[in-house]
């Protein structure tokens, strides 16, 4: 399964994957209001959380 679409992912265009980038913050948003106990913690847990799951795709992205 990964394999079809990492092969699909590869015919799109830097709009395509903004418009998925975009999908994904409102849809968290969403989620969000949907359960308000998501946005009880501090502002510096999300912020490690969101530094430690872009260590990986920034490795990938520098690396040779």
């Amino acid at each position: 399964m990964f394999k079809y679409f990492n092969k699909k992912i590869k015919n799109y265009k830097w709009q395509d994957i903004a418009c998925v980038k975009w999908s994904v913050l409102f849809f968290t948003l969403m989620l969000a209001k949907l359960w308000p106990g998501m946005l009880g913690l501090d502002w510096y847990i999300y912020l490690i959380l969101g530094i430690a799951f872009m260590i990986i795709p920034m490795v990938k992205l520098f690396s040779k």
